[in-house]
């Protein structure tokens, strides 16, 4: 019997390149017959979930999971001020000329990106306008990303005081609601296995803050002999964002226990590093899986049946 199908308003939160399991998560629930009528999302949530409802996720994907670690290094316009090392100008008009920009009260599905004004401290809901110019203001990671002007405010990260906005939901007239933390626990492997990953990672990631660094002190030619892991600068902006991390899963957990949506996925905060987005394939399959292991009562549909 075919199944009924259900609506969806779907949480999308923020977590840097760990947000791409956000497209293995859709891809899964509209595999499965599920409709998704609403997005809140946050970050890296908000520039899926925008793309998502205008229509052009596949040709995202097809563009995120190209890319390499010069590709991201390349997008990478540094602002010469001290609110943020870099603008962001570039990242936002290369997905314009990808996707094309939208209103977002023309959008099929509806879409809030959410945002921080620190100033008010408080969030700052975007309905409408500019699809883009809700994103960039939703992906402004503090020291990261310079702040982005949107009318008469600056706005920063929407992950800074809501890191799994499910209030932007509250009013829909979905089925259910499905939130997706990034920020969850690290994962509990055995320890061999994560070694092993851990070294990946630190050489990937490495490699990434190695090439940045380079572009932004004028030196992209020499990045392998000048500059190391270990370089002030980046070391703190790595500390930084790791204490962004542990704050947003805090966040995460009493918002989630607070507001508990239908179904929670979640993903563990070490899966991947902030700026591996050469790695779009791997974390899209992890999306999958989660959803797969996370959604109860939902057979696989990649499994074969009786299994």
């Amino acid at each position: 019997m075919p199944r009924k199908e259900k609506t969806v308003s779907l949480v999308l939160g923020s977590g840097g390149a760990r947000g791409l399991a956000h497209i293995g998560i859709i891809q899964w629930l509209e595999e499965r017959g599920y409709a998704i009528e609403s997005i809140s999302g946050c970050s890296m949530g908000a520039l899926i979930g925008g793309v998502h409802a205008c229509g052009k996720l596949d040709t995202f994907i097809d563009w995120v999971c190209a890319i390499d670690k010069l590709d991201i290094v390349r997008l990478l316009d540094v602002s010469w001020g001290k609110a943020g090392l870099v603008d962001g100008d570039k990242v936002i008009d290369t997905l314009k000329n990808l996707v094309g920009d939208r209103q977002i009260e023309d959008l099929p599905i509806k879409f809030t990106a959410v945002a921080a004004d620190i100033k008010r401290e408080k969030e700052i809901w975007i309905t409408s306008g500019s699809l883009f110019d809700a994103i960039r203001a939703s992906i402004s990671l503090p020291l990261f990303f310079t702040p982005a002007r949107y009318g008469s405010m600056l706005l920063l990260d929407g992950g800074i005081l809501n890191p799994v906005p499910i209030a932007p939901t509250f009013e829909d007239k979905t089925d259910m609601t499905i939130a997706v933390n990034l920020n969850g626990p690290p994962d509990s492997r055995p320890v061999r296995m994560k070694r092993r990953r851990a070294r990946r990672e630190q050489d990937d990631h490495g490699s990434i803050i190695e090439a940045a660094h380079a572009k932004i002190t004028g030196f992209i030619d020499d990045l392998s002999t000048r500059f190391g892991q270990d370089d002030g600068d980046w070391a703190m902006l790595d500390v930084a964002v790791q204490t962004f991390d542990a704050m947003q899963g805090t966040i995460a957990r009493q918002k989630l226990a607070a507001y508990p949506p239908d179904r929670t996925i979640v993903i563990p905060r070490d899966t991947c590093a902030i700026l591996e987005f050469d790695r779009a394939e791997e974390m899209i399959a992890i999306g999958r899986a989660a959803a797969r292991a996370q959604m109860p009562g939902e057979p696989d549909p990649e499994s074969p049946p009786g299994r």
